[in-house]
C-alpha cells in the first residue's frame, strides 16, 4: 500500500473518531477504509472510494467543517487516479 493511501487511511480514521460525526456518516466512513485496504486495482478502490465519500457531501446531517475535510480527502484521492 503506498504511502498516499497510508495517509487517506489516517485522515479518515480521524474522521471516524470524531464524536461530532452521526453514526450513519461514520458507517460510510468505514465501509471507504474497508474499501481502501481491499486487495484490488488501484483505480477501482480510489473510483468506489470516491463515490462513497461523494454521496457523504451531500448527507445534510454534514457539518460544514466534517464536509470539508471530505473534499480534502476526496481532493487527496483524486490525485490517485
Amino acid at each position: 500500500m503506498s504511502e498516499k493511501v497510508t495517509d487517506i487511511i489516517q485522515a479518515l480514521q480521524e474522521l471516524e473518531e470524531d464524536s461530532t460525526i452521526p453514526k450513519n456518516i461514520k458507517l460510510k466512513i468505514v465501509d471507504t477504509i474497508s474499501l481502501l485496504h481491499e486487495e484490488t486495482d488501484m483505480s477501482i478502490k480510489v473510483s468506489r472510494a470516491l463515490q462513497t465519500l461523494e454521496d457523504l457531501t451531500d448527507d445534510v446531517n454534514i457539518e460544514a467543517f466534517t464536509r470539508s475535510q471530505i473534499f480534502n480527502i476526496v481532493s487527496m484521492l483524486e490525485l490517485l487516479s
